[in-house]
């Protein structure tokens, strides 16, 4: 259904000759131009001998109605001053129509007046304007959501459902044994994948769907997978600004830190493996980056102390004789540091530090064991004995102020009152923060445990082991699950960070 709709005061007839009959001719004309092959039907909304200083008119009051049961398809008016000779009353009521269908001016001259560029810029301004303030409310409702513990809408994480209702995560168990497979795979003793590349195409090969329901892994992916720290329950909303990006050509950028919504759900992941795992993504690209005619044993870990250079592996002639050592010199095109040519021979480094870590490898058990000694401890039996203070006391303060409040204690000044019930909630506030201090070294304690019970599990194949059999793969892989870094000076002093 499409309406024409037309308006004239007997001032205007008279004076400029915008007759009714003009003004449905015009509009009725151009319909049948912009529906050529279709039977319409046309709907006239006339006010005859009204001002259009006013917006309460009976043919307009009719139309809008029409339009708020979004039965009409399109409006066609000969030109604005016939819907408001008030450039507000326009704007008003051209929004309206927008909302349900579309408003058509038959005049097209009227854009090239100064009254109609005023009109349209004024129309693009209010949408704007409108268009903003839709998306302010949207992003203080989404806000307000997340900080009362909701997921505002479904962000396709592997390894959940989201539940629209509660807005919250929840396992998905099929995609979660595939999420536990990556970091076990990837933290664990993995020589049949290599590396982020190695579990994508394993993924693929054994026809694993993705979120999507594809059947293709691309390594990012797994990465993602890796990095993404709503598997140890920590999924964080508002991080990224995505402000002017639909419609534009505009990268998101992350917001501060200060910014982001931390929203809780169900852990799949320990959080020790996952710290394994990021510190493992430090030197994937290195222990990955495709297989040299030439092996090094620390490839990817040396750093150069003196410029700060990485030190990689290479072969160099000298007096006739191949040698194999690692350098800070960067010859590459576009290196901000060409590095001061520190080197080191690979069998003196590589033997130097494997002598060390076997050392540690040595003695592990033993640390582990005592560590089990100490945590059996003085927190644990603190940490009860002052959670059974805290209930006493609050127990006492309770049992006071009930007193209180039923008259049976007499005898002591609103002053008294109020000192013993402030220096009560002192003590209990005293206890509970050594409550907090100890149940966090505790915490430190079991991290440290799961950290060597981990470091345990994936060297316990190595160990049975004697050191003669142990193959260049093995010890590369091993030196990577406990040693961050390698700082060279000189062959005298090489310091070996642990991860």
């Amino acid at each position: 259904m499409i309406a024409i709709y037309a308006r004239v005061s007997t001032e205007e007839q008279a004076k400029h000759g915008y007759s009714i009959e003009h003004q449905i001719d015009k509009c009725t004309k151009e319909i049948y131009k912009d529906y050529p092959n279709n039977e319409v039907k046309i709907m006239e909304y006339i006010d005859s001998g009204v001002s259009g200083e006013f917006i309460e008119r009976p043919a307009l009051i009719n139309l809008r109605q029409v339009v708020r049961a979004e039965v009409i398809t399109a409006i066609y008016c000969y030109d604005p001053d016939r819907l408001s000779r008030t450039l507000m009353h326009q704007l008003i009521l051209a929004d309206e129509f927008d909302q349900n269908t579309k408003l058509l001016f038959v005049n097209g001259e009227y854009e090239k007046t100064p009254e109609g560029r005023l009109f349209y810029q004024m129309r693009g301004a209010v949408a704007e304007f409108e268009k903003a303030k839709i998306n302010e409310r949207m992003i203080n409702g989404r806000k307000t959501k997340a900080s009362k513990g909701k997921v505002v809408k479904n962000y396709h994480i592997y390894g959940y459902d989201y539940n629209r209702e509660t807005g919250k995560l929840i396992i998905n168990e099929e995609e979660a044994k595939i999420v536990r497979f990556i970091f076990n795979t990837f933290v664990g003793k993995n020589n049949q994948f290599k590396g982020i590349n190695g579990i994508a195409m394993y993924l693929t090969e054994t026809k694993v769907p993705t979120k999507k329901g594809k059947g293709i892994w691309h390594r990012q992916v797994v990465r993602q997978i890796l990095m993404n720290k709503a598997y140890i329950g920590e999924f964080y909303q508002n991080k990224w600004n995505t402000e002017g990006m639909l419609g534009n050509k505009i990268k998101t950028t992350i917001r501060p830190q200060e910014e982001w919504i931390l929203v809780p759900c169900v852990k799949i992941i320990d959080e020790v493996v996952f710290d394994q795992a990021q510190k493992l993504l430090q030197v994937s690209r290195q222990r990955w980056s495709g297989t040299s005619k030439n092996q090094y044993l620390l490839s990817g870990l040396v750093r150069c102390s003196k410029c700060g250079n990485t030190m990689t592996g290479r072969r160099k002639k000298n007096w006739g004789k191949y040698v194999f050592e690692y350098s800070c010199v960067k010859n590459t095109a576009g290196a901000k540091n060409k590095g001061c040519g520190n080197i080191i021979r690979c069998e003196v480094l590589d033997e130097q530090v494997w002598n060390v870590f076997y050392d540690w490898l040595s003695d592990y058990k033993d640390f582990k064991e005592e560590k089990e000694v100490e945590i059996a401890s003085f927190e644990e039996s603190e940490i009860i004995r002052i959670q059974t203070l805290i209930n006493e006391k609050e127990l006492g303060r309770k049992q006071f102020i009930k007193s209180m409040l039923d008259g049976k204690i007499l005898g002591l000044s609103d002053f008294e009152i109020s000192q013993g019930l402030k220096e009560s909630q002192e003590t209990i506030d005293s206890l509970k923060k050594q409550l907090n201090y100890l149940e966090n070294e505790l915490n430190k304690e079991k991290y440290s445990k799961d950290k060597i019970n981990l470091l345990a599990v994936s060297l316990e194949e190595y160990l049975l082991k004697a050191p003669e059999e142990l193959t260049f793969e093995d010890k590369k892989e091993m030196l990577r699950h406990v040693i961050r870094e390698i700082q060279v000076e000189d062959n005298e002093h090489v310091k070996i960070l642990g991860l």
